[in-house]
């Protein structure tokens, strides 16, 4: 069955223009989670090799750095220097989607890079990236992210297939949390008095924690700082009025799987 599939793959790439001269073979046409994981493996081995070639690149695919469209081949192909130590894949095999968060390296020290790859026909048509570098704005840990870390464990539990949500509760939890931070004003998501929070809700922002710090000792009794708060009671106070609008959402990673939705 794989290698009538892999036939296939090759008759519709051929068919639709697809296959780019001197390139690898298409992806299978089922591409499952092991299978994406190892497409998000070949685009990273070929990105720090500086050389597209060596990825099942559709020939008009859609290449962006953050939210510029640009030749693949150009810009951080030509500065990277290799891999970090964090890496993070996110599977949508229904989707044929896959993202990855992680380290990597350019001009001697380490940066931030989110991945996204879209699959279809057995090549990659879409390819989105976005970086963190240092001395960006906004809380941060990169050297932190990229010591040899691993993510909790619960990020790569399966949840059996009977109890996992749909795709669309998925993107509606996620949802209702840009929800909840635009004009936040402590009235829950739309004024409904509620937040899509757990109780032991975490946030970690570029591998910075941003709930939940420990409080100094030294702070002044009515010292207010949201860092120090849960997920809950920052949203409830109100804590993140100045967000305005979080606009042009959309989700088109949903790793039903493991209960985790990308937003871009």
């Amino acid at each position: 069955m794989r290698s009538r599939l892999i036939v296939l793959g090759v008759l519709a790439a051929i068919a639709t223009g697809f296959v780019a001269e001197g390139s690898i073979g298409p992806i299978p046409l089922n591409c499952n989670r092991a299978c994406l994981e190892n497409v998000v493996e070949q685009y990273l081995t070929a990105l720090v090799a500086r050389d597209p070639k060596r990825v099942a690149l559709s020939a008009d695919v859609k290449y962006t750095e953050n939210n510029q469209s640009i030749e693949i081949g150009d810009g951080f192909w030509k500065t990277v220097e290799g891999r970090g130590n964090y890496t993070h894949i996110f599977a949508d095999p229904e989707g044929g989607q896959v993202a990855y968060m992680g380290t990597m390296r350019e001009a001697g020290q380490p940066l931030l890079m989110s991945l996204r790859l879209r699959i279809e026909l057995g090549r990659i048509t879409e390819v989105e990236s976005v970086y963190f570098k240092p001395g960006s704005g906004g809380p941060n840990d990169i050297a932190g992210m990229d010591k040899p870390h691993k993510p909790e464990e619960f990020w790569f539990k399966s949840i059996p297939p009977a109890q996992r949500m749909s795709r669309q509760e998925l993107i509606a939890v996620a949802d209702a949390y840009f929800s909840g931070l635009q004009k936040n004003d402590g009235k829950g998501v739309n004024g409904t008095g509620t937040y899509p929070f757990t109780e032991d809700c975490h946030r970690v922002e570029n591998g910075a924690p941003t709930t939940n710090v420990p409080r100094p000792a030294d702070a002044a009794p009515d010292a207010i700082n949201g860092f120090w708060m849960d997920c809950m009671s920052g949203f409830k106070l109100g804590y993140y009025f100045i967000v305005q609008n979080i606009h042009h959402r959309r989700y088109p990673v949903v790793d039903q799987e493991r209960a985790s939705c990308g937003l871009t």
